[in-house]
C-alpha cells in the first residue's frame, strides 16, 4: 500500500513539472544571474544598447532629411538614385567616418518634426541659416546664396518692381517665402504682387510658369541656375535680387556633438580638394564659401 502511495505522490511531482514547462512557451529566457527576461525585455535593452552607442560615438548609421525636389542640392536623377551636391558632400564624410549614409526624403514642411522626434540626424540641402541662428544647432556655412527671381524671357519683366500686380509662384516653408513674409525684407515687395502662390516644390513651380500661369517664381540662385540649365533657354535671372543667405547644415538644437563631427571633416574634405571637385560637377562653385 505504501509502495503504491509513494508512487502516485511521484507521478503527481512528474505532472506539476511538465504543467511548469509547458506553461513557458519561450517568452522567457533564463538569465545567468538567475533572473529571466522576456522577448520584449530583450528588444528594450538592444534599443537601449543601440542609444547609448550613438551617444557615446559608436554611430553605425547618419541619416540626412533632405527635399527630394531640390535640384542641385539634393534630388533624383535619372536612374531613379537621390544625388546632388550635399548627398555626395554627405557620403564623403561617411565614407571618412565608417558611418552608412541613409538618405530620408522628407516634406519640407515637417523637417522641424523630423529633426525633432529622432528620426533624421540633420537637415542637410540648400538649408539656409540665416534667421534660423537659434532654431538649431549650426555646422559653419559652406555655401553663399541669393533669393532671385526668375521670368519668361519673353515676359517683359525686367526688375523687381515689374512684379506689380503679377502672380508670383514661391516653394511652401522656403528662405525666398521667409524673405517676402519679413517686414524688415521683402514683404513690401510682396504686398505689391497680384498673388503670392505657394508650391510644394519648384519643378512644379516652373511647370506653371512654362504653361503661362505664373509670371515669375521666387527662388535660390543656385536652384534657378540648375533649372534654367536642365530647360534650356526660354528664362533669365533678374538682376535685382531679393537677399543674400548662407547655407549651413542643420542638427537638432543642442546636438554639438555630432555637429563638431561633422563640421570637422566637411573642412578637411575642403582642404584637400573634395568641395571644390563637387562644386564644379554641379555648378556651384562660385558659391562655396568654405575657407
Amino acid at each position: 500500500m505504501m509502495k503504491k502511495t509513494l508512487a502516485l505522490l511521484l507521478c503527481g511531482v512528474m505532472s506539476m513539472a511538465l504543467l511548469t514547462g509547458c506553461g513557458n512557451d519561450g517568452a522567457e529566457t533564463a538569465n545567468t544571474d538567475g533572473t529571466n527576461e522576456t522577448a520584449e525585455d530583450a528588444k528594450e535593452a538592444s534599443d537601449d544598447k543601440e542609444a547609448e552607442d550613438q551617444a557615446s560615438g559608436e554611430r553605425t548609421t547618419f541619416t540626412v532629411g533632405f527635399d527630394a525636389e531640390y535640384p542641385p542640392y539634393g534630388y533624383m536623377d535619372d536612374n531613379g538614385e537621390y544625388t546632388g551636391f550635399d548627398l555626395e558632400l554627405a557620403q564623403a564624410v561617411c565614407d571618412m567616418e565608417g558611418w552608412e549614409l541613409v538618405k530620408t526624403p522628407i516634406d519640407w514642411d515637417s523637417k522641424d518634426m523630423e529633426l525633432n522626434s529622432g528620426s533624421i540626424d540633420c537637415i542637410w540641402n540648400g538649408f539656409t541659416m540665416n534667421g534660423r541662428e537659434d532654431d538649431y544647432t549650426w555646422s559653419d556655412p559652406y555655401c553663399d546664396n541669393s533669393q532671385v527671381i526668375v521670368v519668361a524671357k519673353d515676359s517683359g519683366i525686367t526688375s523687381l518692381s515689374d512684379l506689380a500686380g503679377k502672380t508670383v509662384g514661391v516653394q511652401a516653408a522656403s528662405a525666398a517665402l521667409d524673405v517676402l513674409s519679413d517686414e524688415e525684407q521683402q514683404k513690401a515687395l510682396a504686398d505689391t504682387f497680384g498673388a503670392l502662390q505657394q508650391f510644394p516644390d519648384y519643378n512644379s513651380a516652373f511647370t506653371e510658369l512654362m504653361a503661362g500661369s505664373l509670371d515669375a517664381i521666387a527662388i535660390d540662385i543656385g536652384v534657378a541656375n540648375y533649372q534654367i540649365e536642365s530647360r534650356g533657354e526660354g528664362y533669365l535671372v533678374l538682376e535685382e535680387s531679393l537677399n543674400s543667405e548662407q547655407y549651413a547644415i542643420g542638427f537638432k538644437l543642442g546636438n554639438e556633438e555630432l555637429r563638431d563631427i561633422v563640421n570637422a571633416d566637411v573642412k578637411k574634405l575642403a582642404e584637400d580638394g573634395t568641395v571644390a571637385e563637387l562644386a564644379e560637377k554641379y555648378g556651384i562653385s562660385d558659391q562655396i564659401c568654405l575657407e
